[in-house]
């Protein structure tokens, strides 16, 4: 699937880098020797289903599932009826404790991604079983420059930033429109350190609404 609209247009520069050749290169690659995930048609899912207009929020994901069937495309999400990994559920733990929403039983948050929630992954694609196995290949250019777009809207937006890795660029938000909520990742192995309690939902609602922007559904029908 091809990125078009609005962020065809505001990433087109970057298609044309030399990076940018090299990383198609690789990538193509991989595909064609090798198990990857998600499926080449579901890579810039993040894109296709939030066009840039329609942005409100943002959640930054490090890298793809690299087990059979779980990638979609989206950050933390899985396809239906795959099994809800670690970190979703207490993405949905804290749903449920923040906004007292039912706890989903599907872990396809592609409603989110509908609502106006990018759910950017930083590295968009991943060999099969080998975590971070595409890291610096050049997709986190391409990204950088995608989250370059997005604090460069001119209008508020919500970043929310969860572990260490997307608070890195917490540097690169500076327009004083955007609210930027931050704390620990979800993962089992750090969520007691400051995910739980944090309340991202309501603190990104009741900003957009403070700004006369409608708040995001952030409820997943299972």
């Amino acid at each position: 699937m091809a990125i078009t609209g609005a962020w065809a247009e505001a990433l087109k520069g970057e298609f044309r880098k030399p990076y940018y050749a090299k990383l198609y290169r690789t990538v193509l690659h991989e595909y064609e020797t090798e198990e990857v995930y998600p499926p080449s048609t579901d890579i810039f899912n993040a894109f296709a289903f939030t066009p840039l207009e329609k942005v409100k929020a943002v959640i930054l994901g490090q890298d793809p599932y690299h087990e059979r069937g779980q990638a979609n495309g989206l950050c933390f999400s899985v396809h239906p009826g795959i099994r809800i990994p670690p970190s979703l559920v207490n993405i949905y733990k804290e749903l449920h404790d923040d906004l007292g929403y039912e706890v989903p039983k599907s872990g396809d948050l592609t409603h989110w991604a509908n609502e106006g929630v990018m759910l950017l992954i930083t590295v968009l694609t991943v060999r099969a079983h080998i975590a971070n196995s595409h890291k610096d290949i050049g997709w986190e250019e391409f990204t950088d420059a995608a989250i370059r777009v997005l604090a460069d809207e001119d209008r508020p937006l919500v970043f929310i930033l969860w572990g260490g890795q997307a608070r890195k660029k917490k540097s690169m938000i500076t327009n004083r429109k955007h609210l930027v909520i931050e704390s620990a990742h979800p993962s089992p192995l750090s969520a007691y350190n400051g995910f739980f309690g944090s309340k991202p939902f309501s603190r990104c609602n009741a900003y957009l609404e403070s700004q006369g922007i409608e708040p995001i559904d952030w409820q997943i029908n299972s």
